[in-house]
């Protein structure tokens, strides 16, 4: 597939297509899925992320890749790399990070879609460290970090929650070049 970056076993990682936005609305207003996040997404909300997204790739040359099936073309959500947004002891950083729409789960996808994009962050990007952070209650993307590799660097209150938010205590993995 031509519009492809990276592909692994099962599925293509790829810059946006206008066919990924519906899909992408319809997830973010999933309940299930953004249960680990402070609200359910509008469509606005949505429509600013995807701009925010390919911005980043034009200005960066990487981001939030969307992921496809092969077998079926079917969008199931994205992982990537961004830049946090916010001030911590660990920020200025690159962070990888996913999300799929619930019938993805338990298959997966995510780990073999971060696998991926950790080496073709390492070897073709360049990066020496990536880090991945998630709220403390959300364990299955945590299994996630530790099932790519990643290292447990700590924990720290996310500055754009609110401290007595149940959200607000996240876990922080890394991994550095070497460790490929």
């Amino acid at each position: 597939m031509s519009t492809s970056t990276i592909s692994t076993e099962r599925l293509y990682l790829r810059k946006w297509l206008d066919r990924d936005v519906p899909p992408f609305v319809e997830m973010n207003r999933d309940a299930n899925v953004m249960r680990y996040f402070p609200s359910l997404l509008s469509q606005e909300e949505t429509l600013a992320m995807v701009a925010r997204i390919k911005a980043g790739f034009d200005t960066n040359h990487f981001g939030l890749y969307a992921v496809e099936l092969k077998s079926t073309g079917e969008f199931l959500g994205f992982t990537g790399f961004s830049r946090p947004r916010f001030d911590s002891f660990f920020t200025p950083c690159i962070e990888i990070g996913w999300r799929y729409k619930q019938s993805a789960w338990g298959k997966g996808y995510a780990t073999e879609a971060a696998k991926a994009c950790l080496l073709y962050g390492f070897e073709t990007l360049g990066f020496d460290e990536v880090y991945s952070f998630t709220a403390t209650i959300n364990l299955p993307s945590e299994k996630v970090m530790q099932r790519i590799g990643m290292v447990k660097a700590g924990e720290f209150n996310h500055p754009s929650i609110e401290p007595c938010h149940t959200l607000c205590r996240h876990v922080l993995y890394k991994m550095e070049k070497v460790e490929i």
